[in-house]
């Protein structure tokens, strides 16, 4: 194939099977056995905008049943034609120059000194390719893992990574590499957003939350700009702002990306909505949820807490039809968190939710409570009650806490399966409750 750099290579490679984009992202996963490629990538390689490192190239090459060795004589040409290797002008040397260049090399000889001096600017980058997809795989695994693992076996490792991105984009880098750097800085600061979330420090994640908005702009990146208005939803949600956290999600939907986050905002919309008195609107939303789901384009980049699977969006459903009220939509709610709990156990183990299993039991037992069904309460209150405290969040502890006040309520006459049971939830929530998010109704 002569001087043919990767990028050619790998457009010829594909259009010669009759294959789009998508099709060699799918097979790549499919040898991977999991989403570690999207076709929004191999459209980066065959533009030259990313050169594949060698484990990338091993698995393309069995994508497109050729020699690894094909791939790797291609990116040998496109570095040497870029200058990115040592070497090149060969072993005789550069050219001598002619007699009618050396009678002018005087005259400009300060502007190439200046050239020069930027060129070697440029070469100082502290941040290669290589670098650059490992940060990108390390916060991938991090954000997987993040869903189901103690929120403290990984806050140092996300918050060490992010300083460290924030040391290189503090250097030099090519300005695709700076891009992507920006990228993996804001999704490592929505992670401690999130870590804060869970904490009720409030006002530390609306903070990581707009250093990663700042990022995301830096980037250009219309995904993360809009997965952190989820996040400020999130924060307003739980401050008790809520007409604010509606209003974030339906700015954040003003961003046309593909993916579930579609989804995500509008489930966040109508939670938000129906909490705040907005029935209608939020049956809207609740509809809007659904039809971004159906009509939902091309997958989530990264995995774990930037994704909105069904499961999780069935326990928002089954909040907001609570909130909504009336016998038909706590029926609803309970067929909702029902669904969201069976698809979360029929999960991997690194996709099971263990916030969103919380809620949806909590929900489940609300449901049951406003039927009039105690035993259907405490059941679904001990899933919560009988696991560790340390998985206990900032938003579960408010949950009990709400749910422990309603079973003081006139209609169950002080009974004392009810009465128990507020104890029980009251013991818990003091002893899982982080002091920035102790509810006042919590003895300090």
């Amino acid at each position: 194939m002569g001087e043919t750099g990767i990028g050619a290579l790998l457009l010829g490679l594909r259009k010669g099977r009759g294959w789009t984009q998508q099709k060699v992202a799918e097979k790549y996963n499919a040898l991977e056995g999991r989403a570690a490629m999207t076709g929004k990538e191999i459209g980066r390689y065959e533009r030259e905008a990313r050169i594949p490192v060698p484990y990338t190239r091993s698995h393309l090459a069995q994508v497109f049943v050729v020699d690894v060795g094909v791939l790797d004589r291609a990116v040998a040409i496109t570095r040497r034609l870029r200058g990115d290797e040592e070497g090149v002008e060969g072993a005789d040397g550069p050219a001598m120059p002619s007699p009618a260049e050396r009678s002018v090399a005087g005259a400009v000889s300060a502007d190439a000194s200046s050239s020069a001096e930027f060129a070697r600017f440029i070469a100082q980058r502290n941040a290669d390719q290589l670098v650059v997809e490992q940060l990108e795989a390390d916060v991938a695994r991090l954000a997987r893992s993040y869903v189901s693992h103690p929120l403290l076996e990984l806050y140092v490792e996300i918050k060490q990574l992010r300083d460290g991105v924030f040391d290189l984009l503090r250097g030099r880098q090519r300005p695709q590499q700076t891009s992507d750097l920006y990228v993996s800085a804001s999704r490592l600061c929505g992670l401690c957003a999130h870590v804060c979330l869970d904490l009720g420090h409030y006002d530390s994640a609306a903070t990581h939350a707009r250093t990663a908005r700042v990022c995301a702009e830096a980037a250009g990146h219309e995904g993360m700009l809009a997965w952190v208005r989820a996040v400020e939803s999130l924060i307003a949600y739980w401050t008790g702002r809520y007409e604010q956290a509606a209003r974030l999600a339906q700015a954040g939907r003003q961003h046309r990306v593909g993916g579930s986050i579609g989804a995500r905002l509008a489930s966040l919309e109508a939670r938000s909505l129906a909490i705040a008195g907005d029935k209608a609107g939020a049956a809207i939303a609740l509809a809007d949820a659904e039809r971004s789901r159906e009509g939902m384009l091309g997958r989530d980049d990264t995995p774990g807490v930037f994704t909105f699977p069904a499961a999780k969006q069935f326990a928002y459903a089954g909040t907001t039809h609570l909130a909504i009220g009336g016998r038909a939509h706590v029926q609803q709610a309970i067929a909702s968190a029902d669904t969201a709990i069976r698809l979360y156990r029929g999960a991997e183990a690194d996709d099971q939710s263990v916030g969103d299993l919380f809620a949806s039991h909590l929900d489940l037992a609300r449901g049951h409570m406003l039927l009039d069904d105690l035993d259907g309460t405490e059941a679904m209150v001990g899933f919560v009650l009988d696991a560790p405290v340390e998985r206990v969040s900032a938003s579960i502890v408010r949950r009990l806490v709400d749910l422990g006040r309603e079973l003081d309520g006139r209609q169950y006459g002080g009974a004392a399966q009810a009465t128990q049971l507020r104890e029980r939830i009251q013991h818990t929530a003091v002893l899982a409750a982080p002091p920035a998010a102790r509810p006042p109704e919590l003895p300090t």
